[in-house]
């Protein structure tokens, strides 16, 4: 994979560089530019002359929150003076950047990326019973829960019970107390 002057990227580069927003999987302009050896301004600058290719399920902009938030849970570090937000590119719009970008790395981490997030997908659908099965047992745990506070409050009621002057124990003789 490697062409002289390219940097090698390997599928843990990859992996560690997708991120969850906006409840998909997406990879950021800086880091896919960097990956595919060319300036972030240049990765953007073909996204704009083909925006037709990139509507919103494939790329969208980042707000300033969803920004602070990855950076907050040290996703990503700090960019310094950023003057726009990051693109955010889901896998179709990754897959998408190789029509829009012709250099021969920006090919082969392409192909690369596609290739992760193929496994990655594969490896969520091999693993589905056993998603289910933990879904099961933490459901089961829950009602399990439940269940048990409810006998703890009825121990809880037996013992701090209202003090009654108790009845004697025992057979009592007509006529005395």
């Amino acid at each position: 994979m490697k062409t002289p002057g390219s940097i090698a990227v390997t599928d843990n580069d990859i992996v560690q560089k997708i991120y969850v927003v906006r409840g998909s999987k997406v990879m950021l302009d800086k880091d896919l530019a960097e990956m595919y050896g060319v300036p972030t301004s240049r990765l953007n600058e073909a996204v704009k002359r083909n925006i037709l290719r990139f509507p919103e399920d494939f790329m969208f902009q980042l707000t300033e929150n969803e920004f602070k938030n990855l950076i907050s849970q040290n996703a990503i570090s700090s960019w310094g003076g950023t003057r726009k937000m990051p693109r955010a590119f889901t896998e179709h719009g990754v897959a998408m950047l190789s029509s829009v970008l012709r250099s021969e790395q920006a090919i082969q981490v392409n192909i690369r990326i596609v290739r992760v997030y193929t496994r990655m997908r594969q490896l969520i659908l091999d693993n589905k019973d056993l998603w289910m099965k933990m879904e099961k047992i933490e459901q089961a745990l829950a009602k399990k829960d439940e269940e048990v506070q409810a006998i703890f409050k009825v121990l809880k009621n037996l013992l701090v019970g209202e003090e009654k002057p108790r009845q004697p124990i025992g057979f009592k003789i007509p006529g005395n107390k």
